[in-house]
């Protein structure tokens, strides 16, 4: 069989390998911490557990519309004028199978060969896949840990050329826990005015986990590039919903047919049970989404404050998600062999910073979404791991 050229071009998350490994390690006796995949450790609230069961019950199942049952739709939009100020019309909200792919359509929209796509870098690594997958160049958006793995308004705009066609933002940011302040923001769409040809796709799926009196700061509030704007938010992590696979995009509303289209060529629609307890998500009970926030601002400085306690490690503090990006230069192993021996040796799985591009060498992921107790023993084992080892 010969494959299409560019299938060679699709990557993958290095978090679901560490974990398949990690699992297959604890299947064979082994006491492993898992540090490295990204999903909440808490249950899905049981008022939303209840919303899908009923529905089951209750005959929801069947096809829904492309874009998303209209109900669903007008809470998403309700929901973004409560937490971010805008207001958006429900048609212009796209319901989707996950986050992923909300990021994948908009690639697939504007990517294709001779076509430029910015996305950041450490970043989630699927941006890169996808933007490859499509035939466009990724260009890399660097992000450093000096300005606390915020970007730079000023670097992004200078990588901007005639081939631009779509820029990927995230914050609060996956793998480094980073959060762009406003200023930055400013400046940015002070100068992509000057480029309205332009496409934005702001990823905002942890925009509910916060620290230390942050804001989140939405693409979506700025008037004069909203009409090229896309968000991509959802469900999995303010409400411990990731296997319930279901996000959202809202799209401007030239640009909402298209992603419909493409939904009807590709999963046809999310199943009705789930976006009925994504309604009940949004409009129900809203205090496990702090229980949780709080959890993980607890559990955050405690690794913020293990991490830099270990020889050869130094850490920024991370202002958003659950996520620690480490520096372990001081070790002197490169990250992938530091991510091995520490699942392999010591059973902490981590995620080696350049699963997230080539600006992830010399960093270590971690995951704080796992319990006090296992946080303090994974950083127990990893100090024995490196005094054994000099």
């Amino acid at each position: 069989m010969k494959l299409a050229r560019r299938m060679a071009q699709l990557g993958t998350e290095t978090a679901f390998e560490v974990l398949a490994r990690a699992n297959g390690l604890k299947a064979a006796g082994r006491s492993i911490i898992n540090l490295g995949i990204g999903q909440p450790d808490f249950q899905t609230p049981e008022n939303i557990v209840e919303a899908a069961r009923k529905a089951l019950a209750d005959g929801h199942h069947g096809y829904t519309p492309a874009n998303g049952i209209q109900p669903l739709r007008e809470a998403v939009a309700a929901d973004i004028a409560a937490h971010r100020g805008v207001e958006i019309d429900p048609g212009n909200v796209v319901v989707v199978p996950g986050g992923k792919v909300t990021m994948f359509f908009a690639a697939l929209m504007f990517g294709e060969e001779g076509a430029e796509i910015l996305y950041p870098n450490p970043g989630f690594p699927i941006y890169q896949s996808v933007i490859e997958f499509s035939g466009a160049t990724a260009v890399p958006i660097p992000l450093y840990e000096e300005t606390g793995f915020s970007f730079s308004a000023e670097e992004v705009l200078s990588k901007i050329t005639p081939k631009t066609r779509l820029i990927m933002l995230n914050s609060p940011a996956n793998p480094t826990g980073g959060v762009t302040p406003k200023k930055e923001f400013d400046r940015l769409v002070e100068g992509l005015e000057a480029h309205p040809d332009i496409a934005i796709m702001s990823d905002e799926i942890y925009a509910r986990l916060l620290y230390d009196g942050q804001e989140h700061v939405s693409l979506l509030s700025y008037p004069s590039i909203r009409d090229r704007v896309i968000l991509l938010d959802g469900w999995s992590k303010t409400y411990a919903m990731t296997g319930w696979r279901i996000g959202y995009g809202v799209w401007p509303g030239k640009l909402a047919e298209q992603a419909t289209r493409l939904a009807v060529n590709s999963n046809s629609c999310v199943n009705a049970p789930t976006q009925i307890a994504a309604i009940e998500a949004l409009q129900g009970p809203q205090d496990s989404v702090e229980t949780m926030r709080l959890a993980f601002d607890e559990r955050r400085k405690i690794i913020l404050r293990e991490l830099n306690q270990i020889e050869g490690f130094r850490c920024v503090e991370p202002q958003g998600a659950f996520y620690a990006m480490s520096n372990i230069e001081g070790t002197g192993m490169s990250a992938r062999e530091l991510q091995d021996g520490l699942l392999e040796t010591a059973g902490v799985a981590t995620i080696a910073g350049t699963s997230f591009g080539q600006y992830g060498e010399g960093y270590l992921r971690f995951s704080y979404a796992a319990s006090t107790e296992e946080i303090i023993e994974a950083m127990t084992r990893i100090k024995t791991f490196l005094a054994e080892r000099s």
